[in-house]
Order: structure tokens, then C-alpha cells, then sequence
């Protein structure tokens, strides 16, 4: 015997009499019982009562029970609730009919009492015990569902925490090497000008001996064959202007380091885009440049005229650096394949409805599966090898563009066509 008191009961009757009877035995026995004479009724009431049970009566004028119930059952609020009919049909049509209609029993009229107590007693069990079981099915959806939540919090807090310590750490570093390198280099730098102007004029002075003095003494002579004093005349300035090229590249290293490192990114600042990108591609210009084994990676750069974009440089130039340092792994996976064709990261920038800045980076190698494109924003997914890959890269840069700068971050790839992303952030700072 179930508790009455935690159920009501809906009847759907327009005979007084049958109401009375029902009325006072269920209310008798505890049941929260509410009455209606109409399956008009009974459908505008029913979200107001939320009847555990229906008890239907199939002949009514207007509705009949069985078109009630179809009703009922069509409703996704009401579809679950058992209904019992009423009836003095007896025959098997009208039963089964009633069945397919959605009803779980029949009450035969006239209305026996055992009879009646007993089918809603069972079908309020089966109900109750059905209540119980969804509501666990919801309580378990619900705590996996936090539990996702947890988790995924979880990784997002890891994957930016490790994101500080790499960027501070980068930062730090990058800007001690290229502090470091910056001293001697600008010295070098300052002296090599006046190192080709003392040698232009030992040249030029030598160049006097030999118009004035041209019959020199023979130890002259002998060590003029000795030093090959034409070609040295020829080839140190050669030289000198070599090492000027050297130290101007040197140079434009360290100003790419401090460019990439931006060890003061704790504010929004405006920034060319375009510096920072040409900064990563010369940090990474010794994994782009051609080796014996394998051909240089070609760079297509079509820039669009942007704007001095407010954002976190040094965090976007991480993004650049990731996401480029991925499509040459991708590069070199597609040579190392055999892949016959000429390895190249297209690079293009673009202004959006004046508010809006556009990076797409794409690359001609092997493209990316489907399965895993839905993946690759995912803290710690990896499909390179263990000790080559921590999985966070694309993450960290997901989350930079993302949540620092209220971008969006969009990866389209295709097998055999290679693979793009798409960086979208405002020019502005985002209010």
C-alpha cells in the first residue's frame, strides 16, 4: 500500500454521481483528490493541479475521454501522467482503442470499490517508482554534467596557469638574452663604421706608395706576393661590409626579441600586428630556412593596412608563435611522407567592418582530420609523440584570443588541402 499523501488524483467525470462516490473514497483513504466534468476542462486545469493520476471517463459530451487522452499524451508536460478510464464499454475494441490512446487500465462502471482502490494503488506504485528512477537519471545527469564543469575548470585554471609561467618565463629570459646581446652587438656596431673607415684609407694610402714608390725594395715586394695585396685590396672592404650586414642582422634579432618577449604586457597597448608576426617568423626563421635534407619553407605574406590594434602584444605573439610553429610540424610530416610539393605558410591580415581585425595563418601540408579539428582547443590534446607535444599550445592561444581580447579562434581544415586559422579580435579594447 503506497502513502496517499504524497499523490493527487484527477477525475474526468460529468456524472454527479460517479464524482461523489470517487470524491469520497479517495478523500477518504488521503488522496489529494480534484474534480473537473469536462476533458476541456481537465486539459485548461491540468498544468494548475499536476495530477500524479487521471482517472478518465471515456463517454462525455463535447471531448470524449478518448480524445482527452490523446491529448494529453500529445503534451510533453502531461504524456507521463498514467490515465485509468471509466467506462461501461466493455468490449474489446473500445479497450484496446483506449490502449493505443496511451491509457494504462480500465475501471469498469458500475464503479466497484477493491476494484478502484486496487488499479490506483498499482498504477500510483509504478508511477512513484518511475518518478523516483528519472529523478535519479536527473540528479546523476546533473552531478556528471558538474562534474564536467569541475573538471573543465579545472583544465582551463591549469592551462592558464601554466600560460603565466610560460609567458613570464619566456618573457624573462627573451629579454635577458636580447639585453645581453644587445651591449656587445651595439658595440661591434659602433665600431665596425670606423673599422671600414681606417680601412678605406690604409687602401687609399697604399694605393699612394704604390703611384709614388712604384720600384719598392725587394722585402716590400716579396710581401706584397706573400699577403696577395690586390686581392686583399679587393676583398676587405668585401668583408667588412659583410660583417656590417651581420651586425645590422643581429640587431634587428634582438629588436625582434624584445618585440616577441613585450615583458611589460600587464596592460593593453596599441600594437602593430604586423611587427609582432614578422618578430615570431624571425625567431622561427631557422626552422623556415631550407636544409640540406629537406627545402626552405616559403613565406607568403599578403598584409592588409591595419590600424595600431589595443591589445596584449606579447600574448598575441605567442598565438602566432604556436600556431606557426604547428603548420611547420605539419610541413615537415607532409615532406617526411613523400608529399611531392613546395611547403609554404600563407599569411594574410584584413580589416572587418572597421572594428575588426582578421589573421588567417594557413599552411599547404597534410590537413587535419575531422575527428581531431573537434578536439585541438582541448587542454593536453596531443597527437604527436610523448616528450614532443604537452597538448596546451593551441589551448593557451584558444584562451588568449578568446577570453583576453573577446576574439574568436577558428581552425578549417581539409585532408590533403592543408589547414587554416582563422584569429578574429577588435581593434579596439572590448567593452
Amino acid at each position: 500500500m503506497i502513502n496517499p499523501q504524497k499523490n493527487s488524483i484527477l477525475v474526468v467525470d460529468d456524472t454527479p454521481n460517479n464524482i461523489r462516490l470517487l470524491f469520497d473514497l479517495l478523500r477518504g483513504v488521503g488522496f489529494n483528490v480534484s474534480v473537473v466534468k469536462s476533458g476541456e476542462l481537465a486539459l485548461e486545469k491540468l498544468h494548475l493541479i499536476q495530477p500524479d493520476l487521471i482517472l478518465l471517463d471515456v463517454m462525455m459530451p463535447g471531448m470524449d475521454g478518448f480524445e482527452t487522452c490523446r491529448r494529453l499524451k500529445a503534451d510533453e508536460k502531461s504524456k507521463d501522467i498514467p490515465v485509468i478510464f471509466m467506462t461501461v464499454l466493455s468490449d474489446i475494441e473500445s479497450k484496446v482503442k483506449g490502449l493505443q490512446m496511451g491509457a494504462v487500465d480500465y475501471i469498469t462502471k458500475p464503479i466497484q470499490i477493491e476494484e478502484v482502490l486496487a488499479r490506483v494503488n498499482v498504477h500510483l506504485a509504478l508511477r512513484n517508482t518511475q518518478v523516483q528512477l528519472m529523478n535519479e537519471v536527473t540528479e546523476h545527469r546533473e552531478a556528471e554534467m558538474k562534474l564536467q564543469e569541475t573538471l573543465k575548470e579545472l583544465q582551463k585554471a591549469q592551462t592558464h596557469l601554466i600560460q603565466s609561467e610560460k609567458m613570464s618565463a619566456l618573457g624573462q629570459l627573451v629579454a635577458g638574452v636580447a639585453h645581453e646581446i644587445n651591449n656587445p652587438v651595439n658595440f661591434i656596431g659602433g665600431n665596425i663604421i670606423h673599422a671600414i673607415e681606417y680601412t678605406k684609407n690604409l687602401l687609399n694610402l697604399i694605393q699612394l706608395y704604390q703611384e709614388y714608390y712604384p720600384n719598392p725594395v725587394p722585402e716590400i715586394i716579396s710581401e706584397i706576393e706573400e699577403i696577395e695585396l690586390d686581392y686583399l685590396s679587393d676583398d676587405l672592404p668585401k668583408l667588412l661590409h659583410s660583417m656590417e650586414v651581420g651586425v645590422q642582422r643581429l640587431q634587428e634579432i634582438v629588436l625582434s626579441l624584445r618585440l616577441f618577449s613585450r615583458t611589460d604586457d600587464s596592460k593593453m597597448k596599441l600594437v602593430d600586428i604586423h611587427q609582432g608576426i614578422d618578430s615570431t617568423l624571425m625567431i622561427l626563421g631557422h626552422r623556415i630556412k631550407e636544409y640540406p635534407d629537406r627545402p626552405g619553407i616559403e613565406i607568403i605574406k599578403n598584409y592588409g593596412n591595419l590600424p595600431l590594434v589595443e591589445c596584449y602584444g606579447g600574448r598575441l605573439n605567442q598565438v602566432f608563435m604556436n600556431i606557426i610553429t604547428n603548420a611547420i610540424d605539419g610541413l615537415e610530416q607532409a615532406i617526411n611522407s613523400q608529399k611531392i610539393f613546395t611547403p609554404s605558410i600563407a599569411i594574410q591580415t584584413e580589416v572587418l567592418d572597421s572594428d575588426w581585425v582578421k589573421i588567417r595563418i594557413s599552411d599547404n601540408g597534410c590537413g587535419i582530420p575531422v575527428e581531431i579539428q573537434k578536439r585541438i582547443f582541448e587542454p593536453f590534446f596531443t597527437t604527436k609523440p610523448i616528450g614532443t607535444g604537452t597538448g596546451i599550445g593551441l589551448a593557451i592561444s584558444y584562451q588568449i584570443v578568446t577570453e583576453k581580447h573577446h576574439g574568436s579562434l577558428e581552425c578549417v581544415s581539409e585532408l590533403g588541402e592543408g589547414s587554416e586559422f582563422r584569429i578574429t579580435i577588435p581593434i579596439k579594447r572590448y567593452q
